[in-house]
Formats: C-alpha cells, structure tokens, sequence
C-alpha cells in the first residue's frame, strides 16, 4: 500500500513538473515573439524614416534647384528679402532635410 502511494505521489510530481516546464517554454516562445515582432517594427520603422529621409533630401535639391532658376532669371527681383530667405531656408532643409517643411513655412 505504501509503495502504491509513493508511485502515485511520484506521478503526481511527475505531472506538476512537466506542466509547469510546458508553462516556462510557453512563456519563453510567447517572450521570443513578443521580441520578433518588436524587431520587425523597429525594422519597418527604420526603413520609413530612410526613406523620409530619402524623399525630404529629394524635396530639398528640387527647392534649391526651382530658387536658383529663378533667381538666375532675375538679377534683382522685386522680392529679393523673400527670395533669399527662401533660399537660405532650402538651403538649411539641404543640411537637415528633416526640417525642409518647418523652413519653407
């Protein structure tokens, strides 16, 4: 009767180790996606801002390109002050693309 009673317990302990171990490697794959899918973000977001990057450094030498024409036309156009400032903004959108549109504005 005792080793009947033994065997059980041993099973019983048995059974509460490998649900608690299917409970850590639950835990464990559920942490490992958890990172995967904060890697893809981080991904999709770097790839976004290289690509902001890209577009806004495109938009910067399209200003630059459309001041200098037309101030090339014109010697001393009437607005000289805002044809300088908007070059001066292109200008710093060249240097720092990110902040083209607050210059421009």
């Amino acid at each position: 009767m005792q080793a009947l009673k033994e065997k059980l317990q041993d099973m019983s302990a048995s059974h509460n180790a490998k649900v608690h171990a299917r409970e850590e490697e639950k835990v464990e794959k559920d942490l490992a996606k958890a990172r995967a899918e904060v890697a893809h973000e981080v991904r999709k977001a770097k790839e976004a801002e290289a690509e902001m990057e890209l577009h806004m450094a495109k938009a910067g030498k399209r200003a630059q390109k459309e001041i200098e024409k037309h101030t090339s036309d014109q010697n001393q156009p009437p607005n000289a002050s805002v044809a300088t400032a908007t070059a001066a903004a292109a200008a710093a959108a060249a240097a720092n693309p990110r902040n083209l549109t607050n210059n421009l504005l």
